[in-house]
């Protein structure tokens, strides 16, 4: 079935009791859902955990499409959790929330006029000789219309959802308090400064006049690159609930996938020193990888790239945290990788103390896979069951359970990400030679 059909028009619950008692409905729903679970179970003579019993496919579904209909902050992190655990959760878990990463329900048009006339005021159509009421796009904060203005200029106009961002505080805490349930997020893990952080990104992501200001500064520092195209903002149409920018063409970026194998590996090894760029050249990086934030030109070769809101400032020291442990993978020095990973938080010093010979076999599949010489071959994840076998033991143990800090979790996710799209595409690419001479030209 094509995104296309899977969409419909449905209201946000846009009040702090609707959006409550969603939440509410859905715990309830898993509640039962996991009682029937267990008691087949234990009619089959199993006696299940209080994870496996919550944690099935039916009570997935239930989650998925419960966050698709509320959006906002809640999708939002349905979102994060499929794209960065995908490869440790269950497989049945991460396919049904992998649903969150594709076009979301919409507004109805009722609920759209209401918003723009809020937000332009109620003669807003003699603005446009056109404005399409359906979507092009609908994700977890907003969705996305086509316009022509009177001028004759065709516009991308994205509407922010009602409520959302006066729901983010309660959205977070409930949606971590609905993963604690399922046993996702174990009681011993500290996530207070996680969710802490969380909270000011999504508040930044729903203040679109800020992202409009994040887009221009992105483009600024890719001015003469025409290896990308961004969007121009139209700041006269802009407000803090909707942002009005130039309509770019392009292909979802999955569509290079049909594309030679040369012309895959050319358009992501863009991508790549991109992130290198943004990470110890720009100091600044849209840390937001999901695939819908690309577009394809295949008559340019060029990438579009949408969705300013989660760019932000890099820390400097957390750069120089990446540069060292690079650095460190390039020399294939496998304890000094250990350390700086312990230096920059990704690894606990505990999990260390308890599992030693786990972590550097670990950490000699992912230096070894980095470090080759030629290219990279992404689609090849032959050796991401090896990392899953030796770093599960370490995830059940709950004395070693640790979180890197939230500003390095941003960039990573945007790592991660970016190489979860290589992997989509099959790419080919000389990683090692790419990041040496990104390191030589910013040191």
């Amino acid at each position: 079935m094509a995104d296309e059909d899977k969409r419909r028009a449905r209201s946000v619950p846009s009040s702090r009791i609707g959006r409550l008692a969603g939440f509410g409905g859905l715990a309830g729903g898993m509640v039962a859902g996991a009682l029937g679970e267990g008691a087949r179970r234990l009619a089959a003579g199993e006696r299940p955990s209080m994870d496996q019993m919550l944690l099935t496919p039916g009570n997935a579904k239930r989650l998925a499409d419960r966050l698709a209909h509320m959006r906002g902050a809640a999708m939002k992190l349905g979102q994060m959790i499929s794209m960065d655990a995908g490869d440790v959760l269950p497989p049945e878990l991460a396919a049904i929330l992998a649903r969150l990463r594709e076009q979301a329900d919409f507004m109805p048009p009722r609920q759209l006029d209401k918003v723009l006339a809020k937000q332009w005021g109620k003669d807003w159509r003699k603005q446009f000789r056109r404005f399409e009421p359906r979507p092009i796009a609908a994700a977890s904060i907003g969705q996305v219309h086509r316009a022509l203005t009177r001028d004759g200029r065709t516009m991308a106009i994205k509407v922010q959802y009602p409520g959302v961002a006066q729901s983010i505080e309660s959205d977070v805490d409930n949606v971590a308090g609905l993963l604690r349930m399922t046993g996702l997020l174990p009681e011993e893990l500290d996530i207070a400064p996680m969710l802490a952080a969380a909270k000011a990104q999504l508040r930044e992501e729903a203040d679109y006049e800020r992202e409009g200001r994040m887009m221009q500064c992105y483009a600024e520092l890719l001015e003469g690159d025409d290896r990308f195209a961004l969007p121009t903002l139209d700041p006269a149409l802009t407000r803090s609930q909707i942002l009005a920018m130039s309509f770019e063409e392009g292909r979802p970026i999955e569509a290079l996938a049909d594309e030679p194998q040369d012309v895959r590996d050319a358009a992501f090894a863009n991508l790549i020193e991109l992130v290198g760029r943004e990470l110890f050249d720009f100091g600044f990086m849209q840390t937001d990888p999901n695939f819908a934030n690309y577009r394809y030109r295949a008559d340019t070769g060029q990438i579009v790239l949408l969705d300013f809101g989660a760019a932000r400032k890099v820390d400097p020291a957390i750069s120089a945290d990446y540069r060292r442990l690079l650095e460190a993978g390039i020399a294939e020095d496998r304890p000094r990788v250990r350390d700086e990973a312990v230096a920059a938080g990704f690894i606990a010093p505990q999990a260390i103390e308890r599992h030693p010979e786990r972590i550097d076999r670990a950490i000699d599949i992912v230096v070894t896979e980095m470090s080759r010489e030629g290219q990279l071959d992404f689609g090849d994840r032959a050796f991401v069951p090896q990392i899953r076998e030796e770093v599960m033991p370490i995830a059940k143990d709950k004395a070693s359970w640790h979180l890197p800090p939230p500003e390095t979790l941003f960039v990573q996710r945007k790592v991660s990400g970016t190489a979860l799209l290589g992997a989509r595409l099959g790419a080919r690419v000389d990683v090692r030679g790419t990041v040496e001479r990104i390191l030589a030209e910013t040191a």
